[in-house]
């Protein structure tokens, strides 16, 4: 089984943003209960992904590439509205930043996840991270489809 295991926080204003990021649009097809059924496209490329139940910072994850056509079709399913963002990476030290700049309903929301080889591993903390999030389900994508950042 894979195992996504990530901490998520929020982004002061002067982080250090790349010239250049990857647009991201996604939709859910379910979110019943803990498991989440996710469609993403990138450009020419697109993914389906399930996630399961949290425990912790660790979830199972299972990621496919799909072809762009079916992901299109798809996310004409999705039970809410699409997330758009564009994602930028940002390494720092041993570890690679993604920072989400939200967009549409959620826009005003920039997050950054660090994904992890266990729940204790450290890293070092770059000055540009805020509050830590990882524990606040509003800030998972699914939730954000549900309940957008605007409507807090």
């Amino acid at each position: 089984m894979a195992t996504e295991i990530e901490r998520k926080f929020l982004v002061h204003p002067d982080w250090p943003r790349p010239a250049s990021g990857t647009r991201l649009i996604q939709g859910y097809l379910t979110r019943a209960g803990p498991v989440s059924v996710r469609i993403r496209s990138s450009g020419d490329r697109a993914w389906l992904t399930v996630k399961g139940p949290t425990s912790g910072l660790s979830r199972p994850e299972f990621e496919y590439e799909i072809p762009p056509v079916d992901a299109g079709e798809m996310l004409a399913l999705a039970q809410s509205s699409p997330i758009e963002k564009t994602r930028y990476l940002v390494p720092h030290q041993a570890h690679v930043f993604e920072v989400d700049v939200f967009e549409g309903a959620n826009a005003g929301l920039v997050v950054a996840e660090v994904e992890l080889d266990s729940e204790d591993q450290p890293f070092d903390r770059p000055s540009w991270l805020g509050d830590e999030v990882s524990a606040d389900p509003r800030y998972r994508n699914s939730a954000l489809a549900q309940r957008p950042y605007s409507t807090w």
